[in-house]
């Protein structure tokens, strides 16, 4: 792995511990619905990024398959911004109601 390659692993790392630092600051200091599963989506993005780094340092063996589908990288790719979209049907659910 060349050293660009390796201090842009260590600059995403840092910033995705930064984020969910203050995303779990902010779970602990609110209970609104939307916000939690913003909050549980970038948690949730951020073990994405650990076991993808884990992976390509082969830390972890790869994803295992079920039925020719890495279905641990397809689930952990996806599920952030699934959350985050019903984190925003929520919000506008709840705007709406009101």
């Amino acid at each position: 792995m060349a050293s660009a390659d390796l201090v842009a692993v260590v600059v995403k790392l840092s910033v995705g511990a930064a984020a969910t630092f203050l995303a779990i600051l902010l779970w602990a200091n609110t209970r609104d619905p939307a916000w939690m599963l913003m909050v549980v989506g970038v948690v949730v993005e951020y073990a994405r990024l650990m076991y993808s780094t884990f992976e390509t340092f082969g830390i972890l063996p790869a994803a295992p398959l079920l039925f020719g589908l890495p279905l641990v990288q397809i689930l952990l790719d996806n599920l952030p911004m699934a959350l985050f979209a019903l984190g925003f049907v929520v919000a506008l659910a709840r705007g709406r109601l009101r």
